[in-house]
């Protein structure tokens, strides 16, 4: 039985990334996909978990092969998603979690058209504005290119299957948690999952 493909997309400073690691760490049947970039790691980033970093040559290159399954260009950084990784742990069973932008969500569902979407926001426009900047390592400028950019990626909100907002992180994760197990439960997954037990049970004694 084929594992789920989620995608979570959100605009930067929705609390997304926080969500998706605290869903990890409750979840032990998902895994994250880990994303090849371009961009220079950030301090405390380790090769092969937060990111493949690698050259922007090297990433180039690997489009051109058709090695990912989507890749985008955002601030001037290549970002993409191995399609051959996601297709191999989806044959084993596995659920996947691609946290990606929304361009990179249709890409994926024009190859993947059972992925299931959820877009995170942020409860308001203020808090999204004081959580960029509680970062601490943005310049007011970027500041403002990722709030410009924030009113575009909620722009595509309605191409997603479930909008969770993230107000109260153990309240969004709770609903997100929900999302994932219900996809688990449907009857086609289970049908395939427990086939044996099904068959025994219409058996006549």
């Amino acid at each position: 039985m084929s594992g789920n493909l989620f995608i979570i997309s959100a605009p930067s400073g929705a609390g997304k990334t926080s969500l998706v690691h605290a869903l990890l760490n409750i979840n032990p049947q998902i895994d994250l996909s880990v994303s090849y970039t371009s961009r220079a790691p950030r301090a405390g980033e380790v090769d092969g978990k937060a990111y493949h970093f690698v050259s922007r040559e090297r990433f180039i290159e690997m489009q051109q092969h058709g090695d990912f399954l989507e890749s985008a260009e955002v601030y001037g950084n290549y970002y993409g998603t191995s399609q051959t990784w996601i297709t191999q742990e989806n044959a084993k069973g596995r659920d996947i979690l691609l946290e990606i932008d929304w361009q990179g969500a249709e890409q994926v569902r024009k190859i993947f058209p059972q992925a299931i979407s959820i877009f995170i926001l942020p409860p308001s426009l203020a808090a999204l504005r004081q959580r960029l900047t509680g970062r601490g390592t943005d310049h007011e400028d970027i500041i403002a290119r990722r709030m410009a950019a924030a009113r575009i990626d909620v722009s595509h909100v309605s191409e997603f299957d479930y909008v969770i907002i993230n107000d109260n992180l153990n309240e969004a994760l709770r609903e997100l948690n929900a999302v994932v197990l219900s996809a688990r439960l449907t009857c086609t997954k289970q049908l395939s999952r427990y086939e044996d037990l099904i068959n025994q049970l219409q058996r006549p004694e």
